[in-house]
């Protein structure tokens, strides 16, 4: 839907129509985890899939009315558009540059939003199922920053977009690694991370997908397919790192490989020529 939506969009309003539709997405995201464990709570685990399930059946009947109809140019088969993804990735150095940016965020992402869940219900906060859901709602507030880094993407100033991005992520991540305590300062300083968190990532995936889109458009699709698996696996990286440290070395641990992710990024942002 992304890259049919920057096919869709010109040159001068590509970045404010991808940031639109990724806030969407992440919106999404986002509601994904209050709503599952809200559902969860009230009528067990499998009526979230049930759901899911209805709700992608109807959207798929509705988009198949609705969407506009494109004729790509290019006629290679299926077959030879997926073989050719390697090379794309090989021989587009931004491709890489750019999902190693956001495979580095949302590693640290999903290793927060796996792993404070069991903070929240620990000894320290005591939060039921609900409070924890009410506690995820709080990170939608960071898909904001979506739009806003369409925008500036157009104005030209992603690499600076990008800056703000990644030190935005790991101030997130300093923020509850300095200041622990059980009390409700606690529990906002948790709220602002998860803000944070959200927001740099947020800017981070829409400044990188508005650079991938200024390239050619007859690899455009296949170079957000490209981008998006490579940084889905760093967030399953940051998931299964998350639950390994917070089981042996409790939220500290898994704080501190949180923190080495962006930091990494950042180290790699500071090698890209302007």
């Amino acid at each position: 839907m992304v890259p049919f939506a920057s096919y869709l969009a010109s040159e001068s309003s590509r970045g404010r129509v991808v940031g639109n539709v990724m806030s969407g997405l992440l919106l999404g995201i986002m509601l994904s985890r209050p709503l599952s464990i809200l559902v969860a709570d009230l009528f067990g685990w499998h009526a979230v899939f049930v759901l899911s399930g209805a709700a992608v059946l109807v959207l798929a009947l509705v988009l198949s009315k609705v969407l506009p109809v494109r004729r790509p140019s290019s006629s290679a088969s299926y077959p030879a558009l997926l073989g050719s993804m390697w090379r794309l990735l090989r021989t587009t150095p931004l491709l890489r540059r750019r999902a190693a940016y956001h495979a580095c965020v949302f590693a640290t992402f999903s290793l927060f939003w796996t792993t404070v869940p069991f903070l929240l219900a620990g000894p320290m906060f005591h939060f039921s199922q609900k409070a924890i859901a009410l506690f995820a709602l709080a990170g939608i507030a960071g898909a904001v920053a979506a739009p806003v880094a369409g925008r500036l993407a157009d104005r030209g100033w992603t690499r600076p977009g990008t800056g703000i991005a990644l030190v935005t992520v790991v101030l997130s991540v300093l923020l509850p690694l300095v200041i622990r305590t059980g009390s409700p300062v606690g529990v906002a300083v948790l709220v602002a991370a998860a803000i944070l968190l959200d927001a740099g990532v947020s800017a981070n995936l829409v400044l990188g997908q508005r650079a991938l889109f200024s390239l050619s458009p007859e690899i455009r699709s296949r170079l957000n397919g490209l981008f998006m698996a490579i940084f889905f696996l760093g967030g399953a990286a940051g998931s299964a790192v998350g639950g390994w440290a917070y089981a042996t070395g409790g939220w500290s641990a898994a704080l501190w490989f949180g923190l080495t992710f962006p930091v990494a990024a950042i180290l790699y942002f500071a090698t890209e020529k302007k």
